[in-house]
């Protein structure tokens, strides 16, 4: 079977876990990166094949990954415009819309994807943008290179801030959860690294099952819920605190700032 060659413009954090999740992978991928984009030996995977200019990856590559910082992407892109044609590039910058990218490489296909850090540990949500004109061919192979990272929806690029604001940045929503909730263990008298333990297995017991059961998060809510019992009295006290409206507010706001750096 012929390899499907990637380039990957870009390979830091997000970059390098999709590099790592697609030599993970069963399909015969052959990465290219660029040596400006490097990260240090020990840290690449000996699969990678890095060559000397973003030009030469795009020339080389089936499919490029743009992975740049958002600000540097107008520019990378136009460098590269010549060698994108009739190329397909997946795009996971924040606030940056298929259609910019578009614009400035006529000719190149163009599907945007929102991935989230967990897919450093193929744990991650990673959304795929359907445009204007649905590209049903690039989505379906956006899914294919990113379901070894965890799992994948699609939803209509309108919802792009949105889903900026919710999975985007949501790892960093649950680490202050278990940083809070291991505080509380710690106060309680247990000792830091197991109140860490608690705090975390449970808060990735509790997703489990609601992606699993495929229940609402509320009728799993009650199952734990006994009449006159613990867990209620500590609710009362989530609410008091407003808990639920304060994370839909954080979700908002994140959703909001995405939304304004596009119109920089």
């Amino acid at each position: 079977m012929k390899r499907r060659v990637i380039g990957i413009l870009g390979l830091g954090t997000m970059g390098g876990a999709i590099a790592d999740g697609l030599l993970g992978s069963t399909e015969p991928y052959h990465l290219l990166a660029t040596r400006r984009t490097a990260r240090p030996a020990a840290e690449s995977p000996g699969a990678i094949e890095y060559v000397a200019t973003n030009g030469e990856l795009a020339e080389r590559s089936d499919i490029i990954v743009l992975s740049v910082k958002p600000y540097q992407a107008e520019a990378v892109v136009g460098e590269i415009a010549p060698q994108l044609a009739g190329k397909m590039l997946i795009s996971i910058l924040a606030a940056i819309e298929a259609a910019d990218i578009a614009a400035w490489a006529p000719g190149c296909r163009v599907v945007r994807v929102m991935p989230n850090t967990p897919c450093l540990i193929g744990a991650g949500m990673t959304v795929i943008a359907r445009g204007l004109r649905p590209d049903p061919e690039g989505i379906a192979l956006a899914e294919e290179l990113f379901a070894p990272l965890g799992r994948t929806a699609v939803v209509d690029e309108a919802l792009m801030d949105a889903v900026t604001g919710l999975s985007g940045c949501g790892p960093a929503y649950v680490f202050l959860i278990v940083e809070a909730l291991s505080e509380a263990g710690v106060k309680l008298g247990i000792d830091r690294a197991t109140a860490t333990l608690l705090a975390a297995q449970t808060l990735m017991g509790g997703a489990r099952m609601v992606l699993e059961r495929g229940e609402h998060p509320a009728k799993l809510k009650d199952e734990v819920t006994t009449p006159a019992g613990c867990t209620v009295d500590a609710l009362m006290v989530l609410e008091d605190g407003r808990l639920r409206s304060t994370l839909i507010g954080a979700v908002v706001a994140a959703a909001e700032r995405s939304k304004s750096l596009r119109k920089r």
